[in-house]
């Protein structure tokens, strides 16, 4: 017994961190630089996206991501030799299940960056990246960051084929929205009716109901279906 606990605290003696390489306050000053940078990047994808497909979750995991590039350049960048081998291994790593939320994604990039970190023995680069994740995600999410307000929502109404939609919602569209765009024109039930796929800005976000029911009048009473929440939903 007594050998093997001897033999124990030679192995942790023998330990050795390389993150020597780069002092902790370089790490901070990369880490921190390499977020604010991104973040001012993404706030200009913020004010420019014009389209309804932006999540707040995306830009998230697009800043989050290039933080762990970095730490992972840091690993590579000090040994060639080390990068060729890191390569290999994660070529190993294959997703068999389709990832729904793109923020899980980067959680398995940077588990897989946290690995190769203490791998290569880079504990306190290990440390420090992982803890400045864990406050920027807590901060982005504490304080909502690169959140937009849903101005354009997706309305889906069915018609029947016969019917000529060119101009038939043109009133109601008038009265209820800013903006209205068709956007998708699509054949559904084997082809018995037709989905038309508009997005609209509504004038008054409490009449949601109002414009639904009118809507319902000129298409026979067939589905109608307004999905908004782009911030947290993926299309």
């Amino acid at each position: 017994m007594e050998n093997f606990i001897q033999q124990l605290a030679d192995s942790f003696g023998s330990i050795q961190d390389l993150t020597g390489t780069f002092s902790v306050m370089d790490l901070t000053i990369w880490m921190l630089l390499s977020f604010l940078l991104t973040a001012f990047l993404w706030r200009v994808y913020k004010k420019t996206h014009k389209w309804t497909s932006y999540t707040q979750s995306y830009v998230h995991t697009l800043v989050l991501m290039w933080m762990t590039v970095c730490v992972i350049m840091l690993i590579v960048w000090s040994n060639i030799a080390r990068a060729f081998s890191l390569v290999w291994a994660l070529s190993i790593i294959r997703f068999r299940n389709a990832m729904k939320e793109t923020r899980d994604i980067w959680f398995m990039f940077a588990a897989m960056a946290i690995w190769m970190a203490v791998w290569t023995k880079f504990y306190v680069l290990a440390i420090v990246f992982t803890v400045a994740l864990a406050l920027v995600v807590f901060i982005m999410n504490r304080f909502d960051w690169f959140r937009r307000e849903a101005t354009s929502q997706i309305l889906k109404i069915r018609v029947n084929n016969n019917a000529d939609f060119d101009h038939l919602f043109d009133d109601v569209f008038i009265k209820y929205t800013t903006l209205s765009d068709l956007i998708s024109i699509d054949s559904v039930r084997g082809w018995a009716l037709t989905e038309l796929v508009y997005t609209v800005n509504m004038k008054n976000q409490n009449k949601k109901q109002e414009f639904l029911s009118e809507i319902k009048k000129l298409n026979d009473n067939l589905d109608v279906t307004l999905i908004i929440g782009y911030n947290s939903t993926d299309l």
